[in-house]
């Protein structure tokens, strides 16, 4: 049962060849094995998830037939789920037991789907390996001497390793894309405000967004069906016909299926002198993919993304700006970590948070109020805005020549865990081809084109503004026409 896909997994549980409840349990028993090699979930609840299995088979046994129904998943402890422990990864919240569900939680729960636990991440989503977590780092499937990406690592960690068939997970700067890259999954950032952030604990309001993570283009779209939609709890959701996601995904394609489509390739990716700062095998990897693209098709025309050499600091001045405002609320008074011994107020304050913080997010706390303090915040953070503003346009230019942008997710492999940790800056550009994307508030998403030294390599696909249909498409007829996505870790005792 673990290979199956989400339609699959959905069509034997309407033919009655196993329950829901049969299902959840070869998870959660998969789940004791594998877990303790791994790290990839920190909280997990086995009765409650079989009590969401079983309610779903008494709704299957009334003839209710919807997609997820008594499907299990995995959330990124990211989301607020009622009962269940929501950490973040951090310390400050190591003990806080939500009251209330975020939307996407809402979303999965009416649908039906089981909920398998919480999966591990980066402290407050701010990494780029799964080793800020207040947890312990999370294990690679592939070789577990290496992280699986970050900050949605403990989701591809899980769904790699066929603890969870699908998982959920959030992108504040390739937090879905780049995990997916390392583990040889499938991931989808959508365009900002297409999945509700309600109940998702804030990092950069303005950058994060929640996103699929799965073994297949398809069965992202089937999840992104049920966590896509309006909310008006979230000020930033936009309101729009809902569709679906599934609509472009028919299997009758015709021989050559992607005739007529225009792939745009960055000369910031593909130039001479750019490919030097992409491991070579890597680089090859994503070359053979856009050939495939070709045969399929598809052709190929030359883009320029300019702006896109100034994303990496532009970044790293917004989100800590926004993450300072935000992580202001985590104060010892209402909720989370308290200090549990100090002589006044400010006292409190700042024990708490010298306690509740790891390092990483206290670096980025420092950075953001700094570039917001009164003399730098024109210096600084005005600038970074105004930087953003170039990016979204130089994508604008290059959509009008092309119908989605491609190049490498991640400029390497799966490194070794600890091999970056003493340099940030080395950690910051393990995304320097994801950033743009969430910057733009663009969709993208990355797709296994391969291994590279014997470790999965991601192919990036960017579309325009709300294209995630025709991104999944394009996704799914190269799954259709490689097995890549298939490729499971060999790695694992299991």
């Amino acid at each position: 049962m673990i290979e199956k896909s989400l339609k699959e997994l959905a069509q034997g549980l309407a033919a009655r060849e196993f329950s829901s409840v049969e299902l959840t349990q070869t998870y959660l028993e998969r789940i004791a094995r594998l877990n303790p090699q791994l790290n990839a979930f920190v909280t997990l609840d086995a009765a409650k998830s079989l009590a969401q299995a079983a309610a779903a088979d008494a709704r299957r046994a009334t003839g209710e037939a919807a997609p997820l129904l008594g499907i299990p998943l995995a959330q990124k402890d990211i989301f607020c789920a009622q009962g269940w422990r929501t950490t973040c990864g951090s310390h400050m919240l190591e003990n806080f037991v939500s009251p209330y569900d975020a939307t996407v939680i809402e979303r999965f729960d009416a649908a039906g789907a089981v909920n398998l636990g919480k999966t591990n991440m980066d402290e407050f989503a701010m990494g780029s390996s799964n080793e800020t977590s207040y947890f312990g780092a999370v294990k690679n499937p592939w070789d577990t001497a290496r992280v699986p990406g970050g900050s949605s690592g403990g989701s591809a960690a899980a769904v790699a390793a066929r603890l969870a068939p699908a998982a959920t997970g959030t992108d504040t700067g390739g937090s879905i894309r780049q995990p997916a890259a390392l583990c040889g999954l499938t991931g989808l950032k959508p365009t900002y405000g297409v999945v509700s952030r309600w109940g998702m604990i804030a990092f950069a309001s303005s950058l994060d967004q929640a996103g699929p993570m799965a073994r297949s283009a398809e069965d992202c779209a089937l999840l992104l069906n049920t966590m896509a939609g309006f909310d008006t709890r979230d000020s930033t959701s936009v309101e729009r016909p809902a569709e679906d996601y599934t609509r472009l995904l028919a299997d009758d394609a015709p021989a050559k299926p992607l005739a007529g489509l225009k792939i745009g390739l960055p000369r910031e990716f593909f130039g001479e002198a750019e490919r030097a700062g992409c491991d070579a095998a890597v680089m090859a990897r994503v070359d053979e993919a856009i050939a495939a693209y070709r045969a399929l098709g598809a052709e190929t025309v030359e883009v320029s993304l300019p702006a896109m050499q100034l994303s990496v600091p532009a970044y790293y001045v917004i989100a800590p700006a926004e993450a300072s405002s935000n992580l202001s609320r985590f104060d010892g008074v209402r909720y989370g970590h308290r200090a549990p011994e100090y002589t006044d107020l400010d006292d409190m304050y700042a024990k708490t948070r010298a306690q509740g913080f790891g390092a990483e997010v206290k670096r980025r706390i420092l950075i953001g109020s700094y570039v917001l303090s009164h003399g730098y915040y024109d210096a600084y953070y005005r600038q970074a805005q105004r930087i953003r503003r170039l990016i979204a346009d130089d994508f604008a230019r290059a959509f009008k020549e092309c119908d989605v942008i491609m190049g490498p997710t991640s400029p390497g492999t799966a490194f070794r865990i600890g091999e970056k940790a003493a340099d940030p800056v080395q950690m910051y550009l393990s995304d320097i081809y994801t950033i743009a994307v969430n910057l733009a508030g663009l969709p993208g998403m990355s797709i296994p084109c391969g291994l590279a030294d014997g470790l999965p390599a991601g192919l990036q696909l960017i579309g325009n503004y709300f294209g995630e249909a025709r991104l999944l498409e394009v996704a799914h007829r190269y799954q259709q026409a490689t097995d890549w996505h298939r490729q499971r870790p060999t790695a694992l005792a299991d």
